[in-house]
């Protein structure tokens, strides 16, 4: 350590990971992380870690150059000039790339030491949020370097294939204009104009749009999201999403330029050619999967039976037909083997998605037994079993309710199912174009029409008339020039031809219950340039962080994020978000609720 000739005088030559037969003989100078020490008396074997991987290093204590190998200890910084040779015959480690060779020490030097760390770093059994509060430590494991590689070799791919394409990537504002339609905003405070306030964006939407009308005819950007909403394992507050417009297109020509990327990402990163992508209308992927964004990698699909238990007496069924509701059912193979504990299981499954009850019907050697069993004939519970598709050993299990609420459900439990009965085979890739979807929803709660997808979202040629007539009869037929790419029940990126004519989307605005007061408000500037020539646009966006998940193989966002948030939008790592100083709130002119200050108080007591 004395002589520090290293990162002064000696550079690195190679990376650990890189090191291979061909350069036996050879002089390297290597620089990395002890993950393992080995003192084998005469002489002591180190495994040295960086980026690329791990090389076993033998050093000699008796080495004067090398006199600080006995107080090596895990994760301490080391640098090494060696040699490299073969390791002696039965002596190769098949499992790691540098296993048939090791670095024989000319000189070393502990370049920094380190506390012993909270956990071992190639352990996966460590508790997350252990994991999260150091992520540091844990960004050192082969999973997650793994993961950040592959995320940057993404990008390179994305970057190389738009720009090849004629595509012109262009930064969008981080601080722009609150237009609420969507998720919550993530609000900034302007000091320079109190009172007012500046939104992250949940999306450069807008910004796009006008970068078309500004002419620049092909955008793209890895642009990032923030959206103030509840979190699950595969969402996070702030988001990266690869961002892509073009002019003068239909929706033949954007989803042709997509698949020609996600052909060139898979071939690259996986080594898969992937094949013709199918294609399936919104209304389809409900009637069969349950799910506009189906899983299609196993069966089990949704089949209707309300004609066949129509006036059947089962009252259940009967009231939900009578009031327009569906009667579907779900074909569960080797289900007949269920236990009545494992049947309400499903049960509450299916209740907590929405569902009023669920039932079920078992075909085994015995014959066939169902929990309705008394309001159907035999033969009626034959035919929903060849309904179903359900054979000899099978159980069906069906539930009756609104579309949306019987959809969910059986959704859940296919899902679930499809995982417990290993229906699923977890290393293909099965993608889908869903297309067709309607243009608006109602919301009871709002007692309004809302965006299905956004409010720039063009409608399909034939809703135009009803759109400008305010035809309110036909809202919840319309359909919109909307798809979403879906990738193992994922959705992996979501588009859409836009509006481009000023009276189409000032129609929109006022079909989603808005003023001309709140529309200048919040979008007078978009109308404004509307006026000077919008070109037939659209586009789509990718979720970057979903992408790189479905390429790692996990279905845990955080995995492929270097700094991830928790299930409660906080760091572990900084202990943020964190309270600011009464100063920087007055600043701002900020003053903390009731609430707020009571919220900061408990935080304190509790000692987070």
């Amino acid at each position: 350590m004395a002589s520090q000739k290293f990162v002064k005088e000696l550079k690195r030559t190679h990376y650990c990971g890189q090191l291979s037969g061909s350069l036996v003989g050879q002089k390297v100078v290597l620089m990395g992380w002890v993950e393992t020490r080995r003192d084998h008396g005469s002489l002591i074997f180190i495994d040295l870690r960086d980026r690329e991987g791990i090389v076993q290093v033998v050093l000699d204590p008796k080495n004067p150059d090398s006199s600080s190998a006995k107080d090596l200890r895990s994760e301490y910084v080391l640098a090494v000039e060696g040699i490299v040779r073969e390791r002696p015959a039965g002596m190769i480690n098949s499992k790691i790339k540098t296993g048939e060779i090791e670095i024989e020490t000319i000189r070393c030097e502990i370049l920094n030491e380190s506390a012993v760390p909270p956990f071992q770093i190639d352990d996966e059994n460590v508790n997350e949020m252990l994991r999260l509060k150091y992520r540091y430590l844990d960004l050192r494991s082969p999973v997650l370097q793994k993961s950040l590689m592959t995320r940057h070799k993404v990008l390179q791919l994305v970057r190389r294939f738009l720009s090849e394409n004629g595509f012109i990537e262009v930064e969008t504002p981080i601080m722009f204009k609150s237009t609420p339609e969507g998720a919550r905003d993530y609000l900034v405070p302007s000091r320079v104009n109190p009172g007012t306030f500046y939104a992250l964006p949940q999306s450069p939407q807008i910004l796009k749009q006008l970068l078309m009308i500004a002419n620049f005819d092909r955008y793209f950007q890895i642009a990032r999201c923030f959206r103030d909403e509840d979190l699950r394992a595969d969402r996070q507050p702030e988001f990266s999403q690869i961002d892509i417009e073009m002019s003068f297109i239909d929706q033949e020509d954007i989803i042709e330029m997509n698949e020609k990327m996600l052909r060139l990402i898979w071939k690259e990163i996986k080594g898969i050619n992937v094949g013709v992508i199918p294609r399936m209308t919104f209304q389809e992927a409900m009637d069969r999967y349950g799910s506009d964004k189906p899983d299609t990698r196993f069966g089990m699909e949704l089949k209707d039976l309300g004609k066949i238990v129509q006036g059947c007496g089962f009252k259940v069924f009967d009231d939900t037909l009578s009031r327009g509701g569906f009667i579907r059912g779900i074909a569960v193979p080797t289900g007949a083997t269920y236990s009545r504990a494992q049947l309400d299981k499903l049960t509450e499954m299916a209740k907590k998605a929405g569902a009023k009850g669920l039932v079920w019907i078992k075909w085994d050697a015995a014959g066939v037994t169902s929990s309705v069993a008394k309001f159907f004939t035999p033969e009626k519970l034959k035919d929903i079993l060849i309904a179903t598709g359900a054979q000899q050993g099978d159980a069906v299990l069906i539930v009756g309710d609104d579309f949306e609420i019987m959809c969910a459900s059986l959704n859940v439990l296919r899902l679930h199912l499809g995982k417990e009965l290993k229906q699923i085979d977890n290393k293909s890739y099965q993608f889908l174009w869903v297309t067709d979807f309607p243009l608006l929803e109602y919301s009871p709660e709002d007692k309004r029409w809302m965006a299905r997808h956004h409010p720039f979202t063009s409608p399909a040629d034939d809703a135009f008339d009803d759109l400008l007539k305010k035809n309110e009869k036909n809202y919840g037929k319309m359909l919109a020039k909307a798809y979403d790419l879906v990738c193992n029940g994922y959705e992996m990126g979501g588009g859409s031809v836009r509006i481009y004519r000023n009276e189409i989307q000032q129609a929109m605005f006022k079909v989603l219950g808005m003023t001309e007061e709140e529309t200048q408000s919040k979008f007078g500037f978009f109308l404004e340039a509307f006026k000077y020539g919008a070109p037939p646009h659209g586009g789509i966006a990718w979720g970057l962080d979903r992408l790189v998940m479905l390429l790692c193989e996990t279905d845990a966002i955080r995995e492929v994020i270097a700094f991830p948030k928790t299930a409660k939008a906080s760091c572990l790592m900084s202990d943020c978000p964190s309270e600011v100083s009464r100063d920087q709130l007055v600043e701002v002119g900020i003053r903390l609720s009731p609430q707020a200050e009571k919220n900061l108080e408990d935080t304190k007591k509790s000692g987070h």
